[in-house]
């Protein structure tokens, strides 16, 4: 079907979904003069913050924001989870995720959904109209599929990420210009596919948002050498989200959102280090460097972003704590951790969540018994290769948080209010007239027709 059937009602509405990962939305509501295009959209559909996941980590959050569904749904709880019944760990990718996406819902329906740079999605789905995969995917050539999207993509010199490394020089100068390159080509790739308009869903994330963040975010908040660079950047982003929703059609509804907020780092709390120190966790010999080295008289362990387990017995190879003992030693580490304070002073925790609180579903095998919700400044590390000190100082400046998450839609008719990240991708099956049932997803739709 042509633009032009498509024009004249003849096909259902569409949908434009544009990630710009880790953008928090304070940082944009305050300043309307120099994000004029987000301050439109904002005026002229709706906007509002929201809150991300438990926990609010990219790997997790975008399986739970592409799907609507928890990670006890999806199956993929951080950037780093581990097998059942075992010490080994893995790096989730898009195999991993056990919930249905939101574009093979569309797909189902008979629609087409091109996708593009979206994390958790190595390798590339074949049945969608065309994917190319996002962080922590290989070169695009093993990244994009079909091939067409492949060479087209190569010719652009396309870039999957940023090169985060670079973020480590005290001067920010190169990796401020890959960042650049990168979101320029991001922006071309989505453009010349948005303009092909053969898509009922197209879903495309921006993540150096995300990368910057990481490494410039207190200079933007605390007046830092790098602040005019960092909202260089981001007027940027502005004027490309500007354009975008310019080349959109009539029949598509244009919605923006971050996978969770940000705020400055102060100080990385090595959560094992902790453990260590307040004998919870020992290993089994001084040259350690993964979760298997861990003794078998160890209570507890710790998986990034502060994500705690009990060495359980049944469940952990070499669980030391008995079944009928777990809640009490559950609540202890929960006590402890809650009363653990920086130091500044401050406590670390903002709130420490039970796994019952935050988890539903099949996948309870290799769930965190708790998960710590830091309070802003602290960024909480899980390495087993060892630190001298629990508190210390990384080249990162700029830390994820589970709220003030970003998300605009181009409707007059939508309602942003205490809403979270479940709540996009219903938000988005409604906008497309496409039929789900309610009590398959952890969200509700925030559009009302």
């Amino acid at each position: 079907m042509g633009l032009f059937d498509r024009l004249r009602g003849k096909d259902h509405p569409r949908v434009a979904f544009i990630g710009i990962d880790g953008v928090p939305f304070s940082l944009l509501s305050d300043h309307p003069e120099e994000f004029p295009n987000v301050a439109a959209l904002a005026d002229e559909g709706a906007a509002g913050a929201i809150d991300s996941i438990v926990p609010p980590e990219s790997s997790a959050c975008w399986p739970a924001l592409t799907t609507g569904v928890n990670p006890g749904e999806t199956g993929v709880y951080g950037f780093q989870d581990r097998e059942v019944r075992s010490y080994d760990t893995y790096v989730p990718m898009g195999r991993d995720v056990q919930a249905t996406r939101v574009w093979d819902r569309v797909t189902d329906a008979g629609r087409d959904a091109t996708v593009m740079n979206v994390p958790v999605t190595f390798p590339p789905q074949r049945n969608v109209q065309r994917m190319v995969s996002g962080f922590l995917s290989p070169g695009v050539d093993k990244a994009a599929f079909p091939d067409e999207l492949r060479d087209t993509l190569q010719d652009i010199g396309y870039k999957i990420d940023v090169n985060a490394k670079l973020g480590h020089k005290d001067d920010k100068s190169d990796f401020v210009e890959d960042a650049h390159e990168t979101l320029d080509k991001r922006y071309e790739a989505f453009t010349h596919y948005l303009e092909k308009d053969d898509w009922d869903l197209f879903f495309g994330v921006f993540m150096t948002t995300d990368r910057l963040n990481h490494f410039l975010f207190k200079d933007y908040e605390r007046d830092g050498e790098n602040k005019d660079a960092f909202m260089e950047f981001y007027r940027k982003v502005d004027d490309y989200l500007g354009k975008i929703r310019d080349l959109l059609p009539e029949d598509v509804t244009l919605v923006v959102a971050s996978d969770h907020g940000f705020t400055s780092l102060d100080y990385e709390v090595h959560c094992n280090t902790w453990l260590e120190e307040n004998g919870w966790l020992s290993y089994e010999d001084d040259d350690h460097e993964a979760l298997s080295d861990i003794a078998e008289e160890s209570r507890a362990y710790s998986l990034i972003p502060g994500r705690f387990f009990i060495n359980l017995e049944d469940r952990e190879p070499r669980g030391s704590v008995p079944q009928d003992e777990y809640e009490d030693v559950r609540d202890e580490l929960k006590a402890e951790l809650e009363a653990l304070e920086g130091p500044d002073g401050k406590k670390v925790a903002d709130r420490v969540v039970v796994k019952e609180e935050a988890f539903r579903g099949d996948h309870d095998d290799i769930a965190p018994d708790l998960v710590v919700i830091p309070n802003h400044g602290f960024d909480l590390k899980s390495g087993f290769k060892g630190h001298d000190e629990v508190f210390g100082i990384g080249p990162r400046n700029g830390m994820h948080s589970f709220d003030n998450a970003t998300l605009l839609i181009d409707n007059p008719d939508a309602e942003i209010e205490d809403a979270d990240l479940y709540d996009i991708a219903p938000t988005i099956l409604d906008l497309m007239e496409i039929d789900y049932a309610r009590t398959e997803l952890d969200g509700a739709s925030l559009v009302h027709q």
